[in-house]
């Protein structure tokens, strides 16, 4: 609830005035007070974390065989001491924030034949401190994943194999790359509306009027894999991809 004081700012908080007197209510919630339920001691450095390898992992179908993992600001300073490393390789293995493995993770990838490594780097000056780029590979399958963790298990992914993006995983996603034709963004609504799933976001970025443009829509429901196929069988889109709802 926003409303004024006397001399009309307009802080985000809601206040009485009792004489000369004003009391505040700052209006937070519940999440922000206790944080997500996660093993590990932050929710920035484990929680979020975790949950930006669980996404990555959906861009190549599952656990990928390997990964390099590019750290940058916080995340590079203190996340191993956080348990930052084992928080996105238990995610890309598919174990939650809340998920006991996540103590053993490293470990139970070298037994799972995940080959990881890390690197600390600086990426873009306006990027955020607790921010991972992820190369992963599985089969044929190959993707690059930036995204960050924002605090309270809170986490934006911002670029996906190049193209800017902004995915919260908040919602289940559907991911995919296709030319840049008329009617495009129309064929695939139909197919969401035909199977009685509701758009929530779409959000549409391409390099060139004609070339490759990446879509990215986030639905109110979990799409079925006949979606996804339904898509990917369309001639002009080149791969497409279901992505989890991470949030709590």
């Amino acid at each position: 609830m926003v409303s004024r004081d006397p001399q009309g700012r307009n802080d985000g908080s809601r206040f009485t005035v009792y004489g000369s007197r004003f009391i505040v209510y700052v209006m937070v919630s519940l999440l922000d007070i206790i944080g997500p339920v996660m093993v590990g001691p932050s929710s920035s450095h484990t929680a979020g974390a975790c949950r930006l390898g669980l996404l990555a992992r959906c861009l190549v179908g599952g656990t990928p065989q390997r990964a390099r993992v590019e750290l940058h600001g916080s995340f590079a300073r203190t996340g191993e001491g956080h348990g930052t490393d084992k928080a996105i390789v238990g995610g890309l293995m598919g174990f939650r924030p809340d998920d006991e493995r996540l103590r053993d993770a490293l470990e139970i990838a070298e037994r799972e034949g995940l080959d990881y490594r890390f690197e600390k780097t600086t990426l873009a000056d306006d990027a955020h401190p607790n921010t991972v780029r992820l190369t992963i590979e599985r089969g044929e399958r190959k993707a690059v994943m930036t995204g960050s963790s924002l605090g309270a298990g809170r986490v934006l992914v911002t670029e996906i194999d190049g193209y800017p993006v902004e995915v919260t995983g908040n919602y289940h996603t559907i991911v995919l790359v296709a030319e840049d034709v008329k009617g495009s963004v129309a064929r695939i609504a139909t197919i969401l509306a035909e199977h009685n799933l509701n758009i929530a976001t779409l959000r549409l970025t391409r390099k060139a009027r004609g070339g490759d443009a990446f879509m990215v829509i986030e639905i109110d429901d979990v799409p079925a894999e006949e979606v996804r196929d339904e898509i990917r069988s369309l001639s002009w889109v080149r791969w497409a991809f279901r992505l989890d709802k991470v949030s709590a």
